[in-house]
């Protein structure tokens, strides 16, 4: 009996691996689109990799479970643009004030990114 509940559990990931791949190229497709369309090209990099894939999870999320459960997910997603953008800052702020290289700044930063995503999210989310 455990072999059945194995092989359905596999079948299962399989359909939500298919899913999320065709949800995510056919999104990542649209997105470039948009990206060619704008100025400057830049654009075409940012709007063809984040947004694809957090729509085709929150669709497969919301397809597999409740409106609750994908709630949780885009506020745990929006808590993590927040913590990148505070990655970001600090890492171009040390590159141009302090002079340090791209590896030490970037290291440095690690921690206001990890203290603004699990500081955010136990203030939050809780």
């Amino acid at each position: 009996m455990r072999a059945k509940s194995k092989v359905k559990n596999q079948r299962k990931l399989s359909v939500d691996y298919a899913f999320r791949f065709m949800i995510g190229g056919a999104i990542v497709s649209i997105f470039a689109v948009v990206g060619d369309i704008l100025r400057p090209k830049s654009f075409a990099g940012l709007f063809g990799a984040a947004p694809s894939v957090a729509l085709a999870t929150l669709a497969l999320g919301f397809w597999r479970h409740d409106a609750t459960y994908v709630s949780a997910e885009c506020a745990s997603m929006m808590l993590g643009a927040v913590a990148l953008c505070a990655y970001s800052f600090v890492v171009c702020q040390t590159l141009m004030r302090l002079k340090w290289s791209a590896s030490a700044a970037s290291i440095f930063a690690l921690a206001f990114w990890a203290a603004v995503a699990f500081g955010s999210e136990k203030l939050l989310i809780g």
